[in-house]
């Protein structure tokens, strides 16, 4: 069965946060979205104050930008969230906006390289390990978490291109498939992640707008199609941006849940 969620974008202003989640949980969702974008809200803060603000909801990060944020401290928050929230907790990484990398002096010659050894390294270090690497970008020397999750959280790549969905399939949990693709491209990203994959099903997850006035079986109708094509998560977000984000995570529990 798919999971229905809520995306709660970096374009609105933290102050709403609490609110929308709050409002996720009351309306029986079982997920809610962010992720990290230049240069509006951090990832990991408004990750943090939703899971301190619910105390059933997942929150998930898609995505974290990896030519921005050092390995270990990307493990240490990650750890420390899972630690304090055991079980609720998705997070997920990618290349990151390149021009806005470039306007931090961030840009890598190589995101696929950075990519495939930063996912390498993190997993490593939130299973516990102590990780020496020497790649062309991250480089460990005996790197341990003193606080490694008791749960490790599910790990994601986001990614609609082969090589990178097919990187995700070899090296996380599951992929991120943004900017309300069509079926058919959920549809190749599922057939290219799984053949990355040694052994499991794991997870493909799409990005998708939809109307914040409904209808909602047009929605629900939406999710089912992703669902036929291979995603087993959908999080949705309203297309309008001064939609009331609290109003239509309600709407999304409420009223298209039921229905799936």
């Amino acid at each position: 069965m798919v999971t229905l969620a809520v995306i709660f974008p970096p374009s609105q202003p933290p102050e709403q946060i609490l609110a929308v989640a709050g409002a996720a949980e009351a309306a029986g969702l079982a997920e809610l979205w962010v992720w990290e974008d230049c240069f509006s809200e951090s990832g990991v803060a408004t990750a943090t104050a939703m899971l301190a603000a619910t105390s059933r909801l997942t929150v998930s990060i898609g995505l974290l930008p990896v030519p921005l944020r050092n390995v270990a401290l990307t493990a240490m928050e990650i750890a420390t969230m899972a630690r304090l929230f055991p079980g609720r907790l998705t997070a997920g990484v990618g290349h990151g906006v390149l021009d806005w990398m470039g306007q931090v002096g961030a840009l890598v010659e190589s995101p696929m390289t950075l990519l495939r050894e930063y996912t390498t390294a993190l997993s490593a270090l939130l299973r516990g390990e102590t990780v020496t690497a020497r790649g062309r970008y991250v480089h460990l020397d005996e790197v341990a978490l003193d606080w490694p999750p008791a749960v490790v959280p599910p790990l994601l790549v986001g990614g609609i291109r082969p090589r990178t969905v097919a990187l995700a399939g070899e090296l996380s949990d599951g992929v991120i498939v943004p900017s309300s693709p069509s079926p058919d491209e959920v549809r190749a990203a599922a057939g290219h992640f799984y053949a990355g994959r040694a052994a499991g099903q794991g997870d493909v997850v799409v990005f998708a707008s939809a109307p914040a006035a409904g209808p909602a079986s047009a929605i629900a109708a939406m999710v089912r199609e992703y669902a036929a094509v291979g995603a087993t998560r959908v999080a949705v977000k309203a297309d309008e941006e001064d939609a009331d984000l609290e109003r239509f995570a309600g709407f999304l529990g409420r009223d298209v849940n039921p229905l799936l």
